[in-house]
């Protein structure tokens, strides 16, 4: 089995990273070089999940601050509208006006 860091497919970042240029639709030169890759890529699926995770959890209490405060202006509108809805309902109630 031919191991990546001998395949001309294959370099490393500057971090030490690997970095795969093979393409699994063209030039796989074995088998166990699609395993390889897909491996890698799940791997930065998984970091990019996690990096969305974090940013999430950094989001979270401000997101929670902009829920309660749009709850109160709502309720706050609903009880400055309230007298609307009961000088509507004490109106129809009287039939006075017939």
């Amino acid at each position: 089995m031919r191991q990546c860091e001998d395949c001309e497919y294959f370099s490393r970042n500057p971090d030490g990273t690997p970095h795969l240029l093979c393409d699994p639709f063209s030039n796989i030169l074995e088998p166990s070089c699609l395993a390889k890759w897909q491996i890698f890529h799940l791997e930065t699926i998984s970091r990019s999940h996690e990096a969305t995770l974090a940013m999430h959890r950094r989001l979270a209490p401000l997101q929670e601050k902009m829920i309660r405060h749009v709850e109160r202006e709502i309720e706050e509108t609903e009880e400055a509208d309230r007298w609307k809805l009961t000088d509507d309902d004490e109106g129809s109630d009287d039939e006075s006006f017939l």
